[in-house]
Formats: C-alpha cells, sequence, structure tokens
C-alpha cells in the first residue's frame, strides 16, 4: 500500500505542473488585467500604469512570470495578492475554515439522503418511493443551482421569514444556533445537486448486488432481510458511491463559488469570484493549485477505501 501511495503522488507531479502551464497562460489571455481596474479610473497616466505593471511583474514575459511563480510555490510561497497586498496563502487560509464548513454541511447532507433515497428505491423497486425519488433526482439534475438558491431564499428568508438570506452569522451574536441558520440554505443547495445524481449510483449499485448468489445464499442461512442489505449488500454496492464521492469532493470547494456568491458566504468560492472579476492572478492561481491538489487526493483516497470495502482488492 505504501508504495502504491507513493507511485500515485510521484505521478501527480506531472499533472499539477501541466494544470499550472494551462491555467496561468489561458489566466494571461483573458481580456484586461490587475492594472484595469487602476486604467479605467481615469487618474492615472501611462507612466504610473507602466510603474503599477512593473511593481507587478507584469512588465515581464509571460514565460518568465510562470517560471518565477514555480520557482516561489515550491518554496511554499504562493505569492502576493495584487488587490489586497498581503500573501495569497494567508488569504486562502482566513477563508478556508468557512468553506470547509459549507463543504461539509453539504456533503453530510448529500450522503445521508443519497443512501436514503439509493437503498428505499432499490429495496422497493417500481414502487411509489421508486417513482417518487427518481422525480426528485431528475428534478435535481437539472434544476440550475443559482435558480434553486434563488427560490430558497425567496421562500424561507423573504416569504416565511424563517431563516436569513445570506452571510454566515456571527457567533457573538446568536452563538451556534445563528450559524446553523446561516448555514441551512447554501448548504442544501450544495448538497441537492449530488443527492440527485449519487442517489441513482447507489440504487443501481444496489440492485446490481442484491441479484448476486452471495445474497439469495444468505437469504437461505436465514438471516433476516434488513441483516442481508445492510451485512452484505451495501458494502459492496458502496463502491462505485465512493468512486464517486472521490472525485466529487474536491469539486464542491469547486461548486463553491455558485452558491458561496449567492448567499455571500465568506469563503474561497466567494474568494474566486472576486478574485476573478479583480484579474487577482496570484489568488487565482493559489485556488486553483489548492483545487488540483484536493482533487488528486480525493481520487488517491478513494482508491484507499477500495480495498477497505472489497478484500478483493489488493495494491502492491
Amino acid at each position: 500500500m505504501g508504495r502504491f501511495i507513493a507511485r500515485r503522488l510521484l505521478g501527480a507531479i506531472p499533472l499539477l505542473v501541466g494544470i499550472t502551464i494551462i491555467s496561468f497562460m489561458f489566466m494571461h489571455l483573458m481580456p484586461g488585467g490587475p492594472d484595469s481596474l487602476y486604467a479605467r479610473s481615469g487618474r492615472m497616466n501611462q507612466e504610473q500604469l507602466d510603474a503599477i505593471r512593473q511593481n507587478m511583474g507584469l512588465d515581464q514575459p509571460v514565460v518568465v512570470q510562470y517560471t518565477r511563480w514555480v520557482g516561489n510555490l515550491v518554496r511554499g510561497d504562493l505569492g502576493n495578492s495584487y488587490v489586497q497586498f498581503r500573501p495569497v496563502r494567508d488569504i486562502i487560509l482566513e477563508r478556508l475554515p468557512n468553506t470547509m464548513l459549507l463543504v461539509g454541511a453539504g456533503l453530510v447532507i448529500a450522503v445521508t439522503f443519497s443512501l436514503i433515497f439509493g437503498i428505499v428505491a432499490a429495496i422497493y423497486q417500481y414502487s411509489f418511493f421508486d417513482h417518487l425519488f427518481s422525480f426528485v433526482s431528475f428534478f435535481g439534475m437539472a434544476m440550475p443551482v443559482f435558480w434553486f438558491g434563488l427560490m430558497l431564499q425567496l421562500l424561507f428568508a423573504v416569504q416565511l421569514g424563517w431563516l436569513p438570506t445570506s452571510g454566515m452569522g456571527s457567533m457573538d451574536d446568536g452563538g451556534i444556533v445563528e450559524r446553523i441558520r446561516h448555514l441551512i440554505l447554501p448548504a442544501s443547495v450544495l448538497g441537492v445537486g449530488s443527492i440527485a445524481f449519487w442517489s441513482r449510483y447507489v440504487r443501481s449499485s444496489m440492485l446490481e448486488v442484491i441479484r448476486q448468489d452471495y445474497m439469495r445464499t444468505a437469504r437461505a442461512k436465514g438471516l433476516r432481510e434488513w441483516s442481508v442489505f445492510s451485512r452484505h449488500a451495501l458494502k459492496n454496492a458502496l463502491i462505485p458511491f465512493v468512486t464517486v464521492i472521490g472525485i466529487d469532493i474536491p469539486l464542491y470547494f469547486v461548486g463553491a463559488v455558485v452558491t458561496e456568491t449567492i448567499f455571500s458566504w465568506p469563503g474561497m468560492g466567494r474568494l474566486f469570484y472576486d478574485s476573478l472579476n479583480a484579474r487577482d492572478y496570484p489568488v487565482l492561481m493559489g485556488l486553483l493549485i489548492f483545487s488540483a491538489v484536493l482533487i488528486v487526493i480525493g481520487n488517491l483516497i478513494a482508491d484507499i477505501a477500495y480495498a477497505y470495502l472489497d478484500p478483493r482488492i489488493k495494491y502492491s
């Protein structure tokens, strides 16, 4: 197992290098730049704009800028923000706990309801529950996230007044209860899309597993039906589910851009949106490389989970 993990980590290095090259290239191909904000103000002449570009290092060729950025990255330095004039690492670490809280809550909602919907739909195939959960799943797949978020705000915040519309609340004002009230709507929006897809994976896997010979053998031994499903079917059916989760968990940080923007949640997604509008290249590159590392780690964790769920899988 140790050798397998080492090989996967070493193999991820060329992938990460390729991601940084492509991201850096396309980022500099975007119209405008960090200095465009100063240029649009009309308060600076060309000499002042050139001085700003020189201080930012934007007067150098893209290859030189990329080489300098990679050199700093190897030393753990993500550079300084062009807008906030602070280390990118500090900015990301400030927003990371907020995003992890939102992503964690969204994952709890998604995993819980995906398992419930998928297992019940498989056990009672073609029943009312199966058709109901299928309708909910297809609705979740087709539903735009931003529209769903706005509808939840309109219903629960504006019309009913049960929940706040935006922000994450202050622990000093309402404590943990107030934080949870602010968390319910964005976490639900973040998790509902995954429920739609993941529940279908669970249902399909469960239907495939319950038709296997060892399931009939377990029933023939006199085991209760729930014991057959929980001890024999669910563990094997979770293998494809773990694959999807391992890939989607890092993407939650990417998908949080829309959710955090709609609900003004001060996390990394909102930071990415604001940095994109400001053409804050160092912050954008820091967030992109962070997301790429999360995707690599997520896939590695999924591979390790295979060996736990299925003893037939061996890594050497």
